[in-house]
């Protein structure tokens, strides 16, 4: 039998066959550890054939092939360094959720995650959230931090999940699509996916106010069917976001404003660090490219952990 991963919980796996019905699945043991170095080697919207087995008259498949992928997206695990963690699967699109306050959002965090939706050929959408909440400097520093993806080429909507404001515009983008939502704990996932199909009735909670963090609503990852022909995966807040798997040459192009400028640079393999003639050094002097983007494309060529600021937006 064939089936689409709906929910991963680590050990079993949801999976809803062509005909509607639904098993609760399990990895066989060698499949589990063969050539694959992610902690989950089947992530939500994989396609895998299954076969079914009964015990105590209880009917649950076994997954024995995971179909081949379209696209993933995927980072360093959290607690193993030396593996990865794929969030999703055969993905349309992502929809990344930016909050300038409660919880803060950095550029860095959004860079890393835009350079490995590049590397995995996946559309993102950034939604500037909670924006009923904000005094005036915010929503100018929400209208300065847009302007700056714009201009790389990325959409970017201002949003209230609580109000429903541009929410219209969402469910059109996600129309015939597998949409992922996803940010840091407490950006606002579930009470926004809660308003674009409120009968999910997910989870929220509210901001911890001792810490400015969001606390964990999705604790698995999780496929919902919509009412407008849509498909969401919810995803569990990301705390960072680990690179994984690039060669320091290649990194550059997943920089869509480095890469269109990159035949200009006097050498082929300029890494834009201290050769000469670099058009992407010459563009940063001119303020062409926005200093904070060349700041995380250092931070990544150089292999560090994700750099927390206590400033959202650089225009250094």
């Amino acid at each position: 039998m064939t089936g689409l991963v709906f929910k991963s919980t680590g050990s079993w796996y949801t999976v809803k066959t062509i005909n509607g019905k639904i098993y609760e699945c399990r990895i066989k043991g060698k499949f589990r550890i063969k050539d694959i170095k992610s902690t989950n080697p089947i992530a939500v919207g994989d396609y895998v054939d299954f076969e079914l087995e009964t015990k105590n008259d209880e009917v649950t498949g076994i997954i024995n092939k995971i179909h081949e992928r379209d696209n993933y997206i995927v980072r360093k695990s959290v607690n193993l360094s030396k593996q990865t963690h794929i969030i999703a699967a055969n993905i349309d699109q992502i929809f990344l959720l930016v909050t300038i306050n409660n919880p803060p959002t950095f550029t860095s965090f959004i860079d890393r995650f835009l350079v490995t939706a590049e590397a995995y050929s996946i559309k993102t959408v950034l939604l500037f959230n909670k924006v009923d909440t904000y005094d005036e400097d915010t929503l100018l520093e929400v209208k300065l931090l847009a302007a700056l993806y714009r201009k790389i080429g990325y959409e970017c909507i201002s949003i209230s999940a609580k109000t429903g404001k541009n929410i219209d515009k969402v469910k059109r983008l996600m129309k015939d699509k597998v949409s992922i939502f996803t940010g840091h704990s407490g950006v606002g996932k579930s009470t926004l996916i809660n308003t674009i199909e409120p009968q999910l009735r997910l989870r929220t909670k509210e901001i911890s106010t001792q810490h400015s963090q969001g606390q964990h609503t999705t604790t698995f990852a999780e496929m919902f069917e919509l009412s407008f022909d849509a498909r969401i995966i919810d995803t569990p807040g990301i705390k960072g976001f680990g690179v994984v798997d690039m060669d320091k040459e290649e990194i550059g192009g997943y920089f869509p404003e480095f890469f269109k400028l990159k035949q200009d640079c006097k050498f082929n393999n300029c890494l834009h660090i201290k050769e000469p003639k670099c058009a992407v050094k010459n563009a940063l002097e001119k303020g062409e490219i926005a200093y904070s983007r060349y700041r995380s494309y250092l931070q990544i060529l150089e292999g560090e952990d994700e750099h927390y600021r206590t400033d959202n937006f650089d225009n250094e």
